[in-house]
């Protein structure tokens, strides 16, 4: 007989990770979390080493998809959608981004049927989950934050000084600077400033760190089982009266396993993993689902469909003076990321006494900035190298809200992270790859990113087999509008590089050879359209933020329960009615939040804070 608990969560992620953590405050309440992988690993916790866990099986699902018009600059046409697969989810392997996106963007939602969604319904849970870090280097609303939360949200430490300055020259450029998860977020003007990240005291605070390994990781009722892929929701029910009763599971040793649930399951899998989860049992596009095999038992046209997602196209610079070499990243993370074949220590650590004397002094510095970080959490490591964002409205539509974003990194990154996680034909895009990414090269790259995509793309079911993953479409620049939109984005972007401060230039925006060739570009010339839209379809790339999948008013009611299908709920970035205008993260751990208050609220679950919702049987 299987198990029985009273929710069971699958995914432990940005979301799913958050609502078990709440719902078994309650020590009455039996909660089972099941997540595919594992306890995440310990460079987890180092904020620059998040590239280290994609194309990891381990940690990273592993995804590719078909980017539709753009990609023509990428290894095989393929963009790799990395997604976490280890407890804190994606939240474990992103850049650590927290935006919380623009007021507008979430009554939106509520205007378009989301009852319960709008700006003010949302901050609560926003606020619920911070614990902010104060810093005098950014602006502060006071009223939109907290302090005293769970997650840790901060300002990297120490500050680079490139960052500092893309925000001098975004300024300069006409964005004033502010604080975007608070009141200038909604300004006309748009905002820009130092990026706050989930980190605390200079380590990833993912929400397995934030939110179950402490307390709650040690509660007799909340059993979490990792090393457990979902394969099947269990449906009981005659045609119309349809309810979920648990889920199947495929253990790391290959076998079934299955947990019950008496009131309801929560599928917190992701964007790419609730709509495949549904699709496996039976529930979505009918004509999809007969096509690959799998019974129909609820015809939900709308699973999977309606994809979003962000895309940056990189402007990369060379930048003396300016930009971070990245044998200086690589010295802070210690003597393990200078070994053989990376670096000039030794392959084996036994061999160090045979090293020469400045090698001997380079380990020791290596150790000291390594120990520095474990101890104080200051140095080089203690962001992911996305350290500053601007963000603005082209004017082009969505009045709404703001529908650009310019992101800042101030190194030009490695060979490795370019060709394997970015997967881009290094060959083409650069001019001289071996100088340009050179260990002591000093580039920076700014981030040219549209936030409100009209383009749709869609997750398909390929195979009736769970272990086979879904058939994912990007569809980028499916909808003219976006290319209109990333024109100005782009043009923006060089505006500021042009204003950066006086004393300290920016070299030429560095044009791949075979488009400056097709188009005639002299260096240091003005790009014509021509130019940055062929910029645009070769090397547009994924800001890994899939969403809209299993949207509000269309697979989920407001209260995310699935149309069709009783005691099921979805609960993360899946069913967002539209994209915010930013990363995706924070809005996705807000969704866990007032998520676990809904259910609660529904089943008279005592949590030890309520927001928003309150339990009728509660006074």
């Amino acid at each position: 007989m299987p198990e029985i608990f009273d929710f069971i969560v699958v995914g432990g992620g940005s979301a799913g990770a958050v609502i078990a953590a709440r719902l078994s405050e309650d020590p009455t309440c039996r909660v089972a979390l099941l997540e595919a992988g594992d306890r995440p690993p310990g460079v987890e916790l180092m904020p620059v080493a998040c590239a280290a866990m994609q194309l990891n099986p381990a940690t990273d699902w592993m995804y590719t998809a078909d980017p539709g018009k753009a990609g023509l600059g990428l290894r095989g046409r393929r963009v790799p959608v990395p997604r976490g697969r280890m407890l804190g989810g994606s939240s474990g392997l992103n850049y650590m981004a927290y935006v919380r996106g623009h007021p507008g963007d979430f009554d939106s939602w509520a205007e378009g049927g989301a009852t319960g969604w709008s700006y003010p319904d949302v901050l609560p849970y926003f606020r619920k989950s911070e614990g902010l870090v104060p810093n005098g280097e950014i602006s502060i609303d006071g009223q939109a934050h907290n302090s005293a939360g769970l997650l840790g949200v901060s300002v990297r430490s120490p500050v680079l000084q490139g960052a500092r300055e893309f925000v001098e020259a975004a300024e300069a450029a006409g964005i004033p600077r502010g604080d975007y998860n608070g009141r200038d977020r909604g300004g006309a003007a748009g905002v820009v400033s130092l990026l706050q990240t989930t980190t605390r005291q200079g380590k990833r605070s993912s929400t397995y760190r934030a939110f179950l390994e402490g307390a709650a990781a040690h509660r007799p009722n909340l059993t979490i089982i990792t090393g457990a892929q979902a394969t099947r929701v269990r449906l009981e029910g005659s045609p119309g009266q349809i309810k979920a009763v648990g889920i199947e599971y495929l253990t790391a040793g290959g076998e079934i396993g299955v947990a019950a649930a008496s009131r309801e399951v929560i599928l917190s899998a992701g964007a790419v993993g609730s709509p495949h989860l549904l699709l496996l049992s039976g529930i979505g596009p009918r004509q999809e689902l007969e096509s690959a095999g799998v019974v129909c038992l609820v015809d939900s046209p709308h699973v999977g469909k309606h994809l979003k997602d962000h895309i940056q196209v990189p402007l990369f610079f060379p930048a003396p003076g300016v930009g971070l070499p990245m044998v200086e990243v690589a010295l802070s993370m210690g003597p393990a990321a200078l070994r053989h074949p990376a670096g000039p220590l030794p392959a084996d650590p036994r061999d160090d006494g045979k090293m020469p004397a400045d090698l001997l002094n380079l380990k020791q510095e290596a150790e000291r900035r390594l120990a520095e970080w474990e101890t104080t959490g200051r140095g080089l490591v203690s962001s992911s190298l996305y350290d500053a964002c601007a963000w603005f409205s082209t004017g082009l539509g969505d009045d709404h809200s703001h529908d650009a974003q310019i992101g800042f990194i101030p190194c030009g990154y490695n060979l490795d992270l370019w060709h394997s996680c970015l997967n881009v034909d290094t060959a083409r895009y650069f001019d001289d790859v071996t100088s340009r990414l050179a260990p002591e090269a000093e580039n920076i790259i700014v981030l040219a990113n549209p936030v409100l995509p009209h383009s749709e793309g869609e997750i398909i079911l390929g195979s009736a087999d769970p272990t086979v993953h879904p058939v994912i479409r990007m569809n980028y620049f499916r909808d003219a509008h976006d290319m209109k939109v990333i024109f100005a984005v782009l043009r923006r972007a060089l505006d500021v590089v042009a204003h950066w401060p006086a004393h300290r230039k920016v070299g030429p925006l560095m044009v791949p050879p075979f488009l400056a060739r097709k188009h005639g570009y002299l260096e240091a010339a003005t790009p014509s359209d021509a130019l940055l839209e062929d910029l645009a379809l070769h090397f547009s790339l994924t800001v890994y933020h899939l969403t809209c999948t299993c949207r509000i008013g269309s697979v989920v009611d407001p209260r995310l329960r699935v149309a069709g299908v009783g005691k099921l709920r979805v609960a993360d970035a899946s069913v967002m009615p539209n994209i915010v205008s930013g990363n995706t993260n924070a809005a996705s751990i807000m969704i866990g939040e007032k998520a676990a208050e809904m259910i609660a609220a529904d089943h008279g679950v005592k949590l030890l804070e309520f927001v928003g919702e309150r339990p009728v049987s509660l006074p």
